[in-house]
């Protein structure tokens, strides 16, 4: 492989450029060079490759693409061994800072900042975002009270007990039901702090139930839905917080309040897909995911861009990330290649009431395609996922919005469809 060009003050040209070291970015790259790319490179911000795996210290990976499994760490060294392998580089420490807008028919251009190289300017024939998600702050809350001490993201805290051996508290309330403060409550716990308690806004569990039952059942560590952290109280460090009990309208029941002493507070409640610079380079943005809206070739309104993982929306399986990484990898790849087909067809996909998130948005039946979707609220029984028209229907147990549902749709089917049909229509019917 041709070593891209590293001097300063001048232009890197590339094949296959990612932005992003974790899941998705790692498996895209070596997707790509497994594709047939030469000069692809993964540009990450820290210090080294692997994203949030690095402190998922806890096993639960790997069982859809390895069928074992593995710890986050486990899981990252196994496909960074793959990408290292294949040939892929790694500009590690290296933050993209700016995107410039362009058309499908131009090399995309981009900056990073590196504390050896500089500023330099990257130009790739093309490129998968791959950035993940990222933690919704104490700030975006508006909780009353003083700034504390204390107040951490679920994630945060991880990173302190897992990686750098630093314990946030003693005593410890967690708000939201996220999967990462589920774990993190019963990683405080074996820790020696105690989880006076698990509080969720929503009248059900945002993260898997077994986590629930693995992480809060397990440990005798209560939870209660319809709450809400109300107040922090502590000025230089948190001395405790008030909860209040939420009605049937989500707002807070006057007369509920009470106080729980604690030291820490952990917050898990919702992540956000890490896009200031897909916005930057002026990519169609979906409303609802606030991701990119992407085609089942992981293509992006502007052709040479392709997007991956939890940067298009929250996945719930690290496998589902990487096997997406991977698709979008191997098109990019084509793409810089000249080999990519551009595809002849764009359905829409909509959804009814009962479906919240989805992804991808268009459907273009240039190969078969799993649509990934998540529903608004839980349907505790029988229920039925349908693709309309004629597309797909399957029955389930239940359905929560916790857990990511999946459907495949043949592109024979897609391709069958009478040239007038613009959409396909996903919806969930309730059967009991």
């Amino acid at each position: 492989m041709n070593k891209t060009n590293l001097k300063a003050n001048c232009t890197q040209h590339i094949d296959v450029a990612v932005i992003g070291g974790g899941p998705a970015g790692i498996a895209a790259a070596f997707s790509a060079r497994r594709e047939g790319a030469e000069a692809v490179v993964v540009f990450e911000r820290d210090w080294e490759a692997g994203g949030i795996l690095q402190q998922c210290i806890h096993p639960g990976f790997g069982l859809h693409a390895f069928g074992e499994e593995l710890t986050g760490p486990e899981y990252a060294h196994r496909y960074l061994a793959r990408a290292k392998d294949a040939g892929v580089e790694f500009s590690l420490n290296t933050m993209v800072f700016h995107m410039e807008p362009g058309r499908a028919d131009e090399p995309v251009r981009f900056r990073t900042m590196n504390p050896e190289h500089g500023v330099r300017t990257v130009e790739a024939k093309s490129l998968v975002l791959a950035m993940g998600c990222r933690e919704r702050p104490a700030g975006a809350l508006g909780i009353p009270g003083a700034r504390p001490a204390g107040v951490y993201t679920a994630g945060t805290a991880q990173r302190f007990v897992n990686m750098e051996g630093f314990m946030p508290g003693k005593q410890c309330v967690i708000m939201g039901t996220g999967d990462i403060g589920l774990i993190m409550a019963r990683r405080m716990m074996l820790e020696g702090a105690k989880v006076e308690a698990v509080f969720e806004i929503m009248p059900w569990v945002s993260g898997l139930r077994r986590n629930i039952a693995q992480c809060l059942d397990d440990f005798g560590i209560p939870y209660y839905l319809e709450h809400s952290v109300c107040r922090l109280h502590g000025r230089e460090r948190l001395e405790g917080v008030s909860v209040v009990r939420i009605g049937k309208d989500r707002k807070p029941i006057p007369g509920t309040e009470r106080f729980i002493g604690c030291d820490t507070l952990l917050l898990a409640v919702g992540l956000i897909p890490e896009n200031e610079l897909s916005r930057m380079a002026g990519i169609e943005i979906h409303s609802v995911t606030g991701g990119p809206a992407v085609n089942d070739l992981l293509q992006t309104s502007r052709g040479n861009i392709f997007a991956a993982g939890n940067v298009v929306v929250v996945y719930d399986l690290v496998d589902f990330v990487s096997l997406e990484g991977e698709r979008a990898g191997k098109n990019a790849a084509r793409l810089a290649m000249g080999t990519f087909v551009p595809p002849a067809r764009r359905l829409a996909v909509e959804t009814d009431e009962r479906i919240r998130v989805i992804s991808p948005q268009y459907l273009t039946g240039a190969e078969d395609t799993t649509i990934y979707l998540r529903v608004a609220e839980p349907v505790e029984g029988r229920c039925r996922i349908f693709a309309e028209p004629g597309l797909f229907t399957q029955t389930l147990r239940y359905a929560r919005p916790g857990e990511m549902n999946e459907i495949t749709i043949s592109a024979s089917k897609l391709c069958a469809l009478p040239a007038d049909v613009t959409a396909v229509k996903i919806g969930l019917e309730v059967l009991s």
